[in-house]
């Protein structure tokens, strides 16, 4: 499957107007108004190298999954248009919900290299959200079309923090 206007408009649409969009509203009225951590220099300093890395880091994955949903998941990242196929490759083997780790690491990268409440506080509300949001909605949803599939990976990856080493899909699982 080629990445064409149909992942464009879902990336677009989704991570870019939370990761831009939003935080551009956020800060660009402020902008009269000082940014910034009230921290020393040094420790600013710390925060924005960490901002970046997490920035960076949070875009790699975000990249990495949209290319996975559309060449192994035959789908995209929007919920009008999801994967047809169950994507285990990759960041998946380590966690189940890399794509939105990877924009709360933007969000958290943005916050920390701005300094501004208001995006701080955009970032906890994303992540409120998407903790309440991924069990209760999307979970059930991925088990009714993957099903015993869906549940072999369910208890073997965690859906927030990574686990250490990769789970081994192919003994577990009869789709991939």
């Amino acid at each position: 499957m080629r990445f064409g206007w149909r992942h464009l408009r879902s990336v677009l649409l989704l991570p870019f107007v939370v990761t831009v969009v939003v935080p551009m509203l956020l800060v660009l009225p402020l902008r009269s108004l000082a940014i910034g951590w009230p921290v020393s220099s040094p420790l600013q300093w710390l925060l924005r190298l960490i901002g970046v890395a997490a920035l960076f880091g949070g875009l790699r994955l975000v990249v990495q999954t949209v290319r996975l949903f559309a060449h192994v998941g035959e789908g995209t990242l929007a919920p009008w248009d999801p994967p047809q196929k169950l994507v285990l490759q990759g960041p998946y083997r380590y966690v189940r919900n890399p794509m939105i780790s990877g924009v709360m690491a933007i969000l958290v990268g943005e916050t920390a290299i701005i300094g501004s409440v208001s995006l701080l506080m955009w970032a906890i509300g994303f992540i409120i959200v998407n903790m309440i949001f991924i069990p209760v909605f999307e979970e059930p949803q991925l088990l009714k079309r993957f099903g015993a599939d869906y549940q072999q990976y369910r208890l073997h990856v965690p859906r927030w923090l990574p686990r250490r080493t990769p789970w081994d899909v192919m003994p577990e699982l009869s789709q991939q």
